[in-house]
């Protein structure tokens, strides 16, 4: 969506990306014994199962996982019930089996389990492992937000500003969108803060707006990083600072957005907040192509680059984020995977003309990549 329309239409098209909340393990299944019992217990001490169990779980042991979150389920224990549903909807260590964990979600929420409501409530939304039940899946986020779990505050925020499956309450929806962004949510802080900008549900505070940017920038948020690049560049709503906003595009641009990638070059081709470097500018032009996103006045900006210069940028690109091997007389390379160039798929500009090369207005920004 575009900043360029009412924001409460952005969020409204957030509602398709629901965010969900699943444990990542950082090993492989490995064949299951009683070393995860010890390994656990050399971490966390000796504990209850339970605590065994997600010991054994974050060592890749998700057999040993799976029999000692058994053990507790059956007396009702719900975060062992939840981590059992977790095992079955990744397949780790197990086929994979949604209603399998959409049964077990269903029973460690009714035994009280928040996160467990909430990963109940996404299958609902997405009609995944049970049927789709968007009424339900609304009634399930609100019980976890009750909770205190702050992805079920924020989409319950969302739903509130749909207005269809929640009471239409952009101001209820500016409450609980605060409360997620405070719990340390960067969505939500990074959405707070364009609500405090353009004053939805409240009086506008940009100030206070640029500072929950700021944080969901730092968190690492791709698209909270352009946009606090941007209001750093126009300077409008906190001071201006150029050499801050090429910082700010780069880190994203090396995150992969491909609205900062040409922001960069931009920035680059003219040398503004930065030394002139054509070259490089040249390059990130051709991976924000790569991404499907064109701009003619970008290329009305290189056209004075050598060829000998542009060749390099091109190369650079199909070696990124490495860079291209050096060639050594007499000595042959290894030979390098090289990713194709990308069709030239036209794409209007994402940045009007003006007297600066940039618009005056908060520059459009995609919203969040999809997470259902």
């Amino acid at each position: 969506m575009k900043h360029t329309t009412p924001y409460l239409a952005r969020l409204i098209g957030l509602m398709m990306f629901l965010i969900p909340t699943t444990l990542h393990p950082a090993m492989a299944q490995q064949n299951a014994d009683t070393t995860a019992i010890d390994i656990s217990e050399e971490i966390f001490g000796p504990q209850r199962p339970v605590d065994l169990a997600y010991g054994a779980f974050q060592r890749g042991y998700y057999i040993t996982a799976l029999s000692l979150a058994l053990e507790r389920a059956e007396k009702n224990d719900a975060a062992a019930q939840t981590l059992i549903a977790t095992i079955y909807a990744n397949g780790l260590g197990v086929a994979q089996n949604m209603a399998l964990a959409a049964s077990w979600y269903d029973i460690a929420s009714k035994n009280g389990d928040a996160s467990a409501t909430f990963e109940l409530a996404l299958l609902y939304q997405n009609g995944v492992g049970l049927p789709k039940n968007r009424q339900l899946a609304a009634e399930m986020f609100k019980k976890a937000a009750d909770q205190g779990h702050r992805e079920a505050i924020y989409n319950l925020a969302l739903l509130h500003v749909e207005g269809i499956y929640a009471e239409p309450n952009i101001v209820l929806a500016l409450e609980l969108m605060e409360k997620a962004a405070e719990a340390g949510l960067s969505e939500a802080q990074y959405d707070y803060g364009i609500m405090l900008i353009q004053g939805v549900g409240t009086a506008p505070n940009p100030s206070r707006g640029a500072q929950y940017i700021g944080l969901a920038a730092q968190s690492g948020l791709l698209d909270a990083q352009v946009e606090y690049a941007t209001l750093l560049y126009l300077g409008k709503v906190i001071e201006r600072d150029r050499e801050q906003a090429f910082l700010w595009y780069e880190l994203a641009a090396n995150g992969g957005s491909a609205v900062a990638q040409n922001r960069l070059a931009k920035l680059l081709a003219v040398g503004e907040g930065t030394n002139l470097d054509l070259q490089t500018a040249a390059m990130w032009r051709a991976l924000a192509q790569r991404q499907g996103l064109n701009d003619p006045q970008l290329d009305s900006l290189l056209v004075s680059i050598a060829p000998e210069d542009l060749a390099m940028a091109q190369k650079r690109a199909r070696y990124w984020p490495a860079d291209p091997p050096v060639e050594t007389p007499g000595i042959s390379n290894l030979p390098q995977r090289i990713l194709p160039d990308a069709p030239d798929t036209s794409l209007p500009t994402n940045m009007d003309e003006q007297t600066s090369r940039f618009q005056s207005d908060l520059p459009e920004t995609p919203a969040h990549p999809a997470a259902q």
